[in-house]
């Protein structure tokens, strides 16, 4: 008997093609099961929440922004709150906080509820600050910035987003802020600080926050509140920088490395303010970051060296990546916040102390004046908060000898060996070029001889910002 030839390798394929299309009908009824029971949780959820707010007395009416019977299976469904009355509902409120009131307790908490911030400048660093600040339980801000949002923008800001581009920074945090809780006062203002009305955008708050990147605005603004007893926390320079590890609080006074902490330093110093502003700075120091050329009609919207860190640079051209702000901002929200609750930050840990730099640039002129005079020295005119000045804020850590590098071996030595030892008659030098220079002294030579007029004419422009240094702090 012959029977029909079976193709084995057909049969077999048809096993295959069946068992896939099984798995794949299996695959989509359980995705569907879980897009339904999804469904079902969120609809359960906000239906508990609505019970719990009206068995409550809640001052909040629930208006869902999407109709019941379109669900999208990727975002669970909105909820807008409305106050009724102008009052939000407080357990609502100590929910959203609940973390914040774990960490501070009922009464740091109600510290921070009752802060105000003014937040002068709403750029990178300052939108980050304030949005941690409202998310952190501060319910009063004032906002203060005249520029506005742009594409450049969105790399670093908090809060922006495209549609915002064109709108002022100040009203697209606003409206952020009143999304993130409700219950936050925001005073938004379009406006640039000046020092002629500085306590108009000052006045009730508790603490400023200098995000301010035109460096003779952030001088005057810390110096008003310094002279006002304003607690004002400042943000030195994020830009050109990438290494986390390097962000460092600490006073104004014991900033290291950072272009914009040294020029602010310097500047504060020269008007009798030495210390008392604590600081969010990096000790990163750029190496391979190129400034961007400023385009000619930048030139034409007022001085180019407002930065005054990096001539013919202004802020807005500086490389920036968007996290290093960021990290700043936070640093700058976390500090204020533990202020606000009575847990302050005590002493901040030091990157590098650099106190024993001037101890041993002391010791080194101490004994150098020895030699010079030809007798023991056990005190000197200047202190060790007088060598700090003279090193890092009168000659930026360099020598005053072209081309002005930073020397391997500092030491601290008269320009004129012929006149007593004072702040105007003292400067940096590399270890070698002080011995030459003590060398032309033994040989008659002034000192302007042996440098040349160039080195006499940037000592004589030292002499004078000294004598401005003595005029403010009454020496």
């Amino acid at each position: 008997m012959n029977f029909p030839s079976i193709d084995i390798h057909s049969h077999r394929n048809q096993l295959v093609a069946s068992a896939v299309a099984a798995s794949v009908a299996t695959g989509a009824v359980i995705t569907a099961y879980h897009a339904y029971s999804r469904r079902n949780r969120r609809r359960d959820l906000n239906a508990e929440v609505l019970k719990s707010i009206q068995t409550k007395g809640s001052n909040f009416n629930f208006q869902k922004q999407k109709p019941e019977t379109v669900v999208e299976e990727t975002e669970p469904e909105e909820i807008a709150l409305k106050p009724r009355g102008g009052k939000f509902d407080e357990n609502l409120i100590r929910e959203q906080l609940a973390r914040n009131y774990a960490f501070f307790g009922e009464e740091g908490m109600e510290k921070v509820r009752g802060g105000s911030v003014a937040v002068i400048g709403c750029g990178g660093v300052g939108s980050w600050a304030a949005v941690m600040l409202v998310r952190s339980g501060v319910s009063k801000i004032r906002l203060v910035d005249f520029d506005y949002v742009t594409l450049s923008s969105l790399n670093r800001h908090a809060t922006a987003t495209v549609s915002d581009v064109g709108m002022p920074k100040a009203h697209s945090m606003e409206r952020a802020l009143k999304q993130m809780a409700r219950w936050v006062e925001v005073d938004a203002r379009v406006e640039i600080w000046r020092k002629e009305e500085g306590g108009l955008l000052l006045d009730g708050v508790d603490w400023v926050i200098d995000a301010i990147d035109n460096i003779s605005t952030k001088v005057d603004l810390l110096k008003y509140c310094h002279d006002h007893n304003i607690k004002v926390f400042s943000s030195m320079g994020a830009g050109a920088k990438s290494d986390p590890t390097r962000i460092q609080i600490s006073d104004i006074s014991y900033t290291i490395y950072d272009p914009l902490a040294r020029s602010v330093r310097r500047r504060l110093r020269l008007q009798g303010v030495t210390s008392g502003i604590p600081v969010v700075y990096s000790t990163e120091v750029p190496s391979d970051v190129k400034l961007l050329p400023l385009p000619e009609e930048e030139f034409q919207k007022g001085q180019v060296k407002e930065l005054g860190v990096f001539d013919d640079f202004r802020v807005r051209i500086l490389p920036v990546l968007g996290p290093l702000p960021a990290i700043f901002g936070l640093n700058v929200a976390t500090y204020i916040v533990c202020e606000l609750a009575g847990k302050p930050i005590l002493n901040p840990l030091p990157i590098k102390n650099r106190r024993k730099v001037y101890e041993k640039l002391w010791r080194d002129l101490l004994t150098r004046e020895s030699r010079i005079l030809g007798e023991d020295v056990v005190k000197l005119p200047i202190d060790e908060d007088d060598v700090a000045f003279i090193f890092e804020d009168l000659h930026r850590g360099r020598s005053v000898i072209p081309p002005h590098e930073v020397p391997v071996r500092p030491v601290l030595v008269r320009w004129d060996i012929g006149a007593a030892l004072s702040l105007q008659n003292c400067v940096v030098m590399d270890v070698g070029d002080s011995e030459k220079h003590l060398k032309g002294h033994g040989e008659g030579k002034a000192a302007a001889e042996v440098w040349g007029q160039e080195t006499q004419d940037l000592v004589t422009k030292r002499v004078e910002e000294v004598s401005r240094y003595l005029q403010w702090n009454g020496d």
